[in-house]
């Protein structure tokens, strides 16, 4: 969008994006297509696409004089009309797509960019594709990521269970700021796994110079086609360079900054694997993964999306804790330091204990994990009389180092199985995809 006024000037002479243009200013004149503005553009410019292909910019001041002298095509999406060939002797990989703008192809006449999503358009958008494996591709929804649900990834989990039979991995086109809930979820709904599934993003669009989505499709293709890894992974930029992708346990990673394509990291563990994308070449970091073989897999996508995730913070109010069981039916708490939240040993006059409200929650049949603010380290709460206090309660997770989102939504993965407490209990400490780490290890 431009700026309110520079949006008011071209509403007042009926020009719309993709309009035909005439612009004049201190004696230079501008003709061509009126653009979208650029996400980091300046919001008082317009941008122009000129005859010989240059887009400009052009500051809206007082003395400039902007004309319409063509209508605008209608903006369609046509397919590539790549032909696609076969190669018995290459293996085959499902690429399916969710959202992101990862999914994305450039119309270069008017500069809008289209979601990519079947064989043809993918091939043509990364022709290098093709040398590494046969590909089938489909869109699933055109998604932003803020807007993927739990009842999305049960249709995800359902929809790679369809292609598991005739693939040799399955690549997951996703937006990138909840891609690490996509991961953990399915971490947990599909089990014995007999090829990757390899989930991926990328931080800036196919519009940018600097856009990773090439090397990071390519990469993830590679590691669902070439790897050994039958596990629910994430492939993001390994550094902020253009050299090589890490393959993350779908547990264990988390998008730790706003905008680096570095931004994925996995936590308490290392990668699985380095994937060098321009010699082809997978390196592995780890070896307790499972392994591909001809195992019988298992789709288990009951869930129940009735949990809540909070963050406990200085001066938060024991009222509003008792209020979440009028919203859920479970509670993860990410906690402060190895696992303490607000429960005034000391009978301090401004402090108060958020600790009789846990116990009432628990005690009324709403289960309580808690997690580590911290992200990385274990929770342990019998090291202050706080995190004793809270243990007292009967909150699930001690001496365990999930992350919030891991503990989140394997909660919701529980709840879809049971009700009983101590069911809940048995199932949330039980390390069903390597959520929990058995040891800690200096990294």
């Amino acid at each position: 969008m431009y700026s309110p006024e520079v949006e008011s000037l071209l509403k007042s002479k009926k020009i719309k994006v993709g309009d035909r243009v005439r612009i004049e200013k201190k004696g230079m004149v501008y003709e061509g297509i009126l653009m979208p503005r650029i996400e980091l553009g300046d919001s008082s410019s317009l941008v122009v696409k000129l005859d010989n292909g240059y887009n400009i910019g052009v500051r809206i001041e007082r003395d400039v004089k902007i004309k319409k002298i063509g209508r605008g095509k209608a903006i369609k999406f046509k397919a590539s009309g790549v032909r696609i060939e076969r190669d018995a002797a290459k293996p085959t990989v499902s690429v399916l797509g969710c959202g992101g703008t990862i999914a994305s192809r450039v119309e270069y006449t008017t500069g809008a960019v289209f979601p990519a999503f079947s064989p043809g358009d993918l091939l043509l958008s990364f022709p290098e594709l093709k040398e590494v494996a046969n590909i089938n591709g489909r869109k699933l929804f055109d998604l932003l990521s803020e807007d993927i649900t739990p009842s999305h990834w049960q249709i995800i989990a359902k929809e790679v269970a369809k292609e598991i039979r005739g693939s040799d991995g399955i690549v997951l086109m996703h937006g990138t700021d909840t891609l690490h809930y996509t991961s953990a979820a399915l971490s947990f709904m599909l089990q014995n796994l007999p090829v990757p599934v390899v989930l991926v993003g990328s931080q800036r669009s196919s519009d940018r110079g600097s856009s990773d989505n090439a090397m990071n499709l390519l990469s993830s293709v590679l590691t669902a086609a070439k790897s050994d890894i039958a596990e629910v992974t994430v492939c993001m930029h390994g550094s902020s360079s253009d050299d090589f992708c890490f393959v993350h346990q779908g547990t264990k990673v988390r998008k730790l900054h706003t905008s680096r394509r570095d931004a994925f990291q996995s936590v308490n563990a290392l990668p699985f694997a380095k994937v060098w994308y321009k010699e082809g070449k997978i390196e592995y970091l780890r070896n307790d993964f499972n392994k591909r073989d001809k195992k019988v897999f298992r789709l288990d996508d009951k869930i129940n999306p009735n949990v809540g995730l909070v963050y406990v913070h200085p001066g938060i109010k024991p009222e509003f804790i008792s209020s979440l069981s009028e919203f859920y039916e479970g509670i993860v708490l990410v906690v402060t330091g190895m696992g303490n939240v607000p429960a005034n040993p000391s009978n301090d006059k401004f402090a108060k204990s958020i600790v009789p409200s846990i116990k009432n929650l628990i005690a009324s049949g709403i289960p309580v994990a808690v997690a580590p603010q911290t992200l990385y380290g274990r929770i342990n709460m019998n090291i202050y009389s706080a995190g004793r206090m809270l243990n007292e309660t009967g909150v699930i997770g001690q001496y365990c180092d999930w992350l919030p989102e891991t503990a989140f939504v394997k909660l919701m993965w529980v709840l879809g199985h049971t009700k009983n407490m101590d069911k809940i209990k048995e199932m949330m400490l039980k390390n069903y995809a390597g959520e929990i780490s058995e040891r800690s290890e200096v990294e």
